[in-house]
């Protein structure tokens, strides 16, 4: 479980951010805050994964505040300001969300968030079934978004601004990129081999001349990919 607290001063910016909070099982909403002071004290006794951060705030701005701490967790901020989103990428922030912004784009921000490599160091702190909620996010399909728990995929196809995953379960298809998605899954555990296939390395059964079999699928490899290929994977 991914624990948040949102710092911001708008009633309504709460009701939003708590409210797509809700909708994604592996976020628990710890603490709301209404200005930066009242988070430093609670940070001072509390710990948390991720901050959902306004900047224009009474009696100390966001960025001010996020400077104060010495180890701050993923930062994702949420602001009416775009002039400000360059200083914060300085700040090494997440994501930044102008409002008002949607759940789709609320969405790619924890997406990032959470993937990124650093949040997953301290997994001795977590157990083997919360480290599992923590490595699954969350793509929008035709009519749903749907949660995606990156061991039961087998390879994705890129289909132009979409993408197919292949599941263990049947084929799901989804408003992402490939690029998108090469992202959001764990480097160590998928590869690229094509520009429009990542595999998951675990579940190649064999690689033939160009041709990676994984249960009764072909995922042909990429003239550009075959070296890195046989360098990591083949290991000659």
């Amino acid at each position: 479980m991914i624990r948040c607290i949102i710092v911001d001063d708008e009633p309504l910016a709460h009701d939003l951010v708590s409210t797509f909070c809700k909708r994604l099982p592996h976020l628990e909403v710890v603490a709301q805050c209404y200005d930066a002071l009242e988070a430093l004290e609670w940070l001072n006794s509390n710990k948390v994964d991720l901050i959902f951060l306004d900047l224009n705030m009474p009696k100390l701005k966001g960025f001010e505040f996020l400077r104060t701490l010495q180890n701050p967790p993923k930062v994702i901020v949420t602001t009416a300001y775009k002039e400000h989103a360059l200083e914060g990428y300085e700040l090494a922030i997440e994501d930044y969300l102008v409002k008002p912004f949607g759940f789709e784009r609320f969405l790619k921000a924890v997406n990032k968030a959470i993937r990124s490599t650093s949040f997953e160091a301290p997994k001795a702190e977590i157990s083997e079934e919360e480290q599992k909620s923590v490595s699954r996010f969350f793509v929008k399909g035709e009519k749903e978004y749907h949660q995606v728990n990156p061991e039961e995929i087998l390879f994705v196809e890129a289909r132009g601004n979409y993408a197919a995953l292949f599941m263990k379960e049947g084929e799901i298809l989804i408003h992402e990129k490939i690029s998108d998605l090469e992202e959001l899954l764990p480097g160590s555990d998928f590869m690229r081999v094509h520009r429009s296939f990542i595999v998951s390395i675990d579940k190649i059964t064999t690689i033939k001349g160009d041709i990676i079999n994984i249960r009764n699928h072909e995922v042909p490899i990429g003239q550009t990919y075959s070296k890195t290929i046989r360098e990591v994977l083949l290991k000659r």
